[in-house]
């Protein structure tokens, strides 16, 4: 631990009494307790009693001694840290790392910065977690202070066929990266400079979502590993059995997409298993984030976490709004039709919500016709529930936001409270209709902008509906339009997950003496009980992850512990075995194989270095990256 402050060499610095003592330990022992039950702000009160009679004590003594004193009105939580980095300071004290410390991490003193964006799923699946960190990735990109990737799954062939729509397959990431690249830039309206690299990943069906194979960080070279930014960190480490990503790396943010436990709850026994997801989800946030960021209240409440909206809405949808915006200005009829609804067709989309309203007030809304667009597993079941109940709604078949056929509507409705933040949402503000949505924290961000109409009751629902049928919406103003874009949702983002400091190479901790204008610094390497309660749960993972039994029990897909040979061929990878031996095949400490591919005299040669430290060289017979595996895995 390296400290900055500079303390005059004729002034001595008190040692810390037992009540400091006492604080510092309690107030450290936080997560601990925390998982006992003792709520932070019983933690909190008694760190400020402990300090409150030191804080008197050497107020009183400055004050008799005409001295100006180290000790302003600050938090007490940085004032503790205050005392401890002098007193350490003081005796010539450097920590240098302990049990859990990486000391190989990336080092951003050697050129521009490296951020990493990991996410669960990829283009052509139009899903938030696939959409939103590639715009992300894009407007990240945009400044010079970095250099990004985009981390995103790898499907098979026969999970391709089931997760894309419209039939959608790729023979190759080459070929996908293409896809992604071309539907992005159409959108967003320049070339996008950022790397895209693909993990091996497998479909669970039961869960509707891609599970990661193998350890997804390895990914990542090490020269590389700076700055993590884990879409959906809970989901990517469920089952993470690999690297610890703050060991890896400098900065680890978690960006929290989905309110799992809401639709655990819906399913059978969602009370039990929704209990152990939410510690489950506690556990690996905290084991592997330095930084989570929730997009609204509706999420769960994790360790390190703040709320902020760091999403913004397509540019296109902004660009629609402004064409509607003009043509009302010359007097033109903008919306032409009614009320309409959007989303995947499952009940926890809002569909359930959306049924139960109208049937309870279908007397109420006399001539009143719903258009739906959706496809989804729970169409049928839908569909056949609001025919038997009599209701007026139309269904569609589902189709871009941005279609040309949605622009004539003027009220949007989505009454979804599992949502975390709707995307759809934000995209019919920025095109300048009216929202009809629950009051709910997962709407909390768009309570601001006028045209959004909140309920609190079912007949608060039906009276805000007849409003947004009987009046225009209010066009954007200019705020209201850049708070909506990526631009804005981008600086929010570097702000909230205090990238801006680390960017700038401002170390995390820096504290601040405004009487006598010292600096002590904090490392983020000071030894302290959380640090090492946070290894413990990150060692105690990766143990259980280890086990097969285990896993498949949890809900894990067989076999994704490590990428299979599929996933060799697809990716160009080496096996599992090679690439994380238990005997040989190792390079130093950093159990990484050494292996090369060349062609000598015309012929492609595959070489290596044994677990006696001698290089080998072997003919390949052919060109294809199957030989490759093949010979490997005929040597495990």
């Amino acid at each position: 631990m390296h400290f900055g402050c500079t303390l005059s060499p004729h002034k001595e610095v008190p040692p810390l009494d037992v009540p400091e003592l006492l604080a510092y330990f309690v107030r450290q022992s936080g997560p601990f307790l925390d998982q006992l039950g003792v709520k932070k702000d019983i933690c909190d009160k008694i760190v400020e009693s402990l300090c409150s009679k030191r804080k008197n004590q050497l107020l009183r003594h400055s004050s008799s001694a005409g001295e100006s004193s180290v000790i302003g009105n600050d938090n007490i939580n940085d004032e503790l840290d205050l005392r401890i980095a002098s007193v350490l300071q003081s005796t010539g004290h450097c920590y240098e790392g302990g049990f859990w410390t990486d000391h190989a991490k990336h080092d951003p003193s050697n050129g521009k910065r490296h951020v990493a964006i990991v996410t669960t799923a990829s283009l052509p699946w139009m899903t938030g977690t696939a959409v939103n960190p590639l715009f992300r990735a894009a407007y990240l990109a945009q400044s010079a202070k970095q250099n990004v990737t985009l981390l995103v799954p790898w499907l098979c062939r026969s999970d391709q066929e089931i997760v894309y729509p419209n039939s959608l397959t790729f023979s190759s990431p080459e070929e996908q990266e293409t896809y992604i690249r071309n539907w992005l830039e159409e959108r967003i309206g320049f070339k996008a400079d950022f790397k895209i690299s693909f993990y091996p990943g497998k479909f669970s069906k039961e869960r509707r979502s891609i599970i990661p194979a193998g350890d997804t960080s390895q990914f990542i070279p090490s020269k590389d590993a700076d700055i993590a930014i884990l879409e959906e960190p809970e989901h990517l480490n469920w089952y993470h059995h690999g690297k610890r990503w703050t060991d890896k790396f400098n900065h680890v943010v978690g960006v929290v997409h989905t309110n799992y436990l809401e639709y655990i709850k819906r399913e059978k026994n969602g009370a039990i298993q929704a209990f152990l997801v939410k510690h489950i989800n506690n556990w690996v946030t905290r084991a592997y984030c330095h930084k989570v960021l929730r997009l609204s209240a509706a999420t769960q409440n994790l360790p390190k976490s703040v709320i902020c909206n760091v999403h913004g809405v397509n540019p296109k949808f902004l660009k629609i709004g402004e064409k509607v915006a003009a043509e009302r200005e010359l007097g033109q009829q903008a919306f032409s039709k009614g009320a309409y609804f959007l989303g995947k067709m499952v009940w926890a989309k809002g569909y359930r919500e959306l049924i139960d309203l109208l049937a309870k007030h279908k007397n109420d809304l006399d001539g009143f016709k719903l258009d739906v667009y959706g496809n989804g597993e729970d169409a049928h079941e839908v569909q056949s529930t609001a025919k038997r109940l009599d209701l007026n709604l139309n269904f569609l078949r589902g189709r871009d936001h941005a279609d040309d056929s949605l622009h004539g509507y003027k009220v949007f409705i989505n009454p979804s409270i599992s949502d975390v933040l709707c995307t759809a949402t934000a995209e019919a503000l920025a095109m300048g209709k009216f929202v009809v949505c629950a009051e709910h924290p997962s709407n909390e961000f768009f309570r601001s902008f006028p045209n959004c109409l909140t309920y609190t009751t079912s007949e608060d629902f039906i009276a805000k509906v007849k409003k947004a049928l009987e009046s225009e919406p209010q066009p954007l103003t200019p705020e209201e339009r850049y708070n909506l874009s990526w631009e804005a949702a981008t600086q929010r983002f570097i702000d909230y997950s205090e990238l801006n400091k680390v960017l700038n190479n401002t170390e995390d901790g820096a504290k601040f003496s405004r009487n006598n204008r010292k600096i002590v610094k904090k490392s983020v390497s000071l030894p302290s009980l959380s640090q090492i309660f946070d290894g413990g749960l990150a060692f105690a993972h990766y143990c259980l992850t280890g086990n097969e039994f285990l896993r498949i029990c949890t809900g894990a897909i067989p076999g994704t512990r490590d990428y299979d040979k599929q996933h060799c061929k697809d990716l160009n990878l080496l096996p599992p075995q090679v690439e994380n031996p238990i005997y040989g095949w190792t390079h130093g400490s950093s159990m990484e194989t050494t292996h090369a591919v060349s062609y000598r005299n015309g012929k492609r040669q595959l070489e290596y270095s044994g677990s006696n430290g001698i290089y080998y060289s072997e003919p390949l017979n052919d060109a294809s990256s199957t030989d490759v595996l093949d010979f490997f895995s005929s040597r495990i």
